[in-house]
């Protein structure tokens, strides 16, 4: 062959070769591209967002009540007893803003609005008087938070098995909403997700055990009862679970739900849960969120919760409202009491349902937190206290019937705190994986617990507390006078003794 031509034809194999190889490459780097874009688009706008929420400082002193007292109830924590057995004992209904744990149905800047308690983001300061807004929250273990969600959902789409099937369930469940004006579980975030989804699951779950003909369990683990309820570690792995539940506590003291009022909390969160790392500066700004608050709660730690929130929000509100408990006031809010609709998530319950009766159906013995008393007036720390351990005793007793009686529509599965130790330890770490966020969150609030209690509950508080305790005032300050003066008597014969014992070495 000619030597010119095995050259060129050489040339235009070599050209080939290089050709393709540039192609593969070019398509590799096309390829690329996007995913390194849209890391790049994510972390700056997460950063973004992060820069622009903690430059929103706390000009006043954090530790004083202001005007609106804006209670950001993160559900599954126990804000349903706070809002029941210390708020509406301290506020009257004149002064709560709107109870719809929704959407705000009202101008937030009028000045009568003093009290709201939602389980509304922290995106809602956007619609409050920041400057004169206080928020206190309650965190709680993320872990059993989960669990508690879990359980609350199951517990609320049992009620509507009284039903022949879904259909009837809906149906009656838009009726009655169409007829009244209240709030609705199925209306308040996160349960109007979590809720109609276990809902239709039991139903599914129920129809197939009818087709089957059988009532055979392979499983005695309520949390892994195939054959009744959704298993635990599916409702985790759901992409529901994954949108309102993990990390739930970060997102919403971070403002960034799928119930925020910001424009940008969808994209932000989206980028937080595909790149976890980002995660890292919404965990910043739920930080310092905590810090800025009047109170942080934990509810592992009840009772010091519980006390520290009766001393340090209850005796602000007390101070702020003692002289404006007029006759009028009292009118009204009396006359709002009989029109009360209550909306909190935890203990709405569905008309069709009739939970406030026993599973013989006659109604219940124990007063509803509708019915208990309010304790408003002039009262002092220590009787808010008790008003409180009333309260919260028949609350516990209505949350027990009510409980118990759902769970007799899903038998043999109940949730219980032992049930909860045999769930596998690869569950528990993997709950763990993901809500990384909310343990971190849980750890600084601990942290922020732990210098409130000592901040709170110094020497001088806790003699300022003895004294006057509602034992008896006049019988403590003499108790503690003749304490001091044989601590003194004591002291003086030990001094003596000891110069005694000095002479005689001498």
């Amino acid at each position: 062959m000619d030597p010119t031509l095995k050259f060129s034809i050489l040339l235009l194999l070599l050209g080939l070769g290089c050709y393709s190889w540039g192609s593969h490459n070019s398509s590799t780097a096309v390829n690329a591209s996007p995913i390194k874009n849209d890391f790049e688009h994510c972390e700056r706008v997460v950063k973004k967002w992060a820069f622009s929420s903690l430059q929103q400082e706390v000009k006043e002193d954090k530790h004083t009540l202001r005007d609106l007292l804006f209670f950001l109830h993160v559900p599954r924590t126990g804000g349903r007893t706070y809002f029941h057995c210390f708020l509406r004992k301290l506020y009257y209904s004149s002064l709560e803003c709107p109870r719809s744990y929704d959407k705000l149905r009202f101008d937030p800047r009028k000045r009568q609005c003093r009290l709201l308690v939602t389980h509304d983001d922290y995106s809602m300061m956007s619609k409050l008087p920041r400057e004169r807004t206080s928020v206190v929250t309650i965190l709680r273990n993320p872990v059993d938070r989960v669990f508690s969600t879990y359980e609350f959902s199951v517990e609320v789409a049992a009620r509507f098995l009284v039903h022949p099937n879904l259909t009837s369930a809906t149906q009656m469940t838009r009726r009655i909403r169409a007829r009244t004006k209240g709030v609705s579980t199925l209306d308040i975030w996160p349960w109007k997700y979590l809720v109609p989804w276990m809902r239709e699951d039991l139903f599914t779950r129920r129809d197939g055990r009818k087709l089957r003909g059988s009532n055979n369990f392979q499983s005695k683990d309520p949390y892994n009862m195939e054959e009744i309820v959704m298993p635990l570690h599916k409702f985790i792995n759901h992409h529901i679970a994954q949108e309102v539940v993990h990390n739930g506590a970060t997102f919403q003291v971070a403002g960034l739900t799928n119930n925020s009022y910001l424009s940008e909390a969808h994209e932000v969160r989206h980028c937080v849960q595909k790149y976890k790392h980002l995660g890292d500066h919404v965990l910043q700004v739920a930080k310092k969120r905590l810090d800025d608050m009047l109170y942080v709660g934990l509810t592992e730690e009840h009772r010091e919760s519980a006390t520290m929130f009766a001393n340090v929000v209850g005796a602000q509100v007390i101070s702020q409202l003692g002289g404006s408990n007029s006759s009028e006031e009292s009118a009204a809010d009396s006359k709002s009491e009989q029109n009360y609709s209550d909306s909190d998530s935890d203990s709405k319950l569905d008309s069709n349902d009739l939970l406030n009766r026993t599973p013989n159906g006659k109604e219940s013995e124990f007063a509803s937190p509708e019915t208990v008393e309010p304790a408003k007036g002039n009262m002092t720390v220590e009787e808010l206290m008790e008003a409180y351990e009333d309260c919260i005793s028949n609350l516990r007793k209505s949350q027990t019937l009510r409980h118990n009686a759902s769970l007799k529509r899903i038998s043999p599965a109940n949730f219980t705190k032992e049930a909860r130790l045999q769930v596998p330890e690869v569950v528990l770490q993997q709950i763990r994986q993901l809500n990384h966020l909310d343990l971190e969150l849980y750890k600084h609030a601990q942290n922020i617990f732990a210098k409130q209690h000592k901040r709170n509950f110094g020497i001088t508080e806790i003699w300022r507390r003895m004294l006057k305790s509602s034992y008896g005032t006049g019988i403590k300050v003499l108790s503690l006078g003749a304490t001091l003066v044989l601590l003194l008597l004591a002291f003086h014969v030990f001094v003596n003794a000891k110069r005694r014992t000095s002479k005689v070495k001498v």
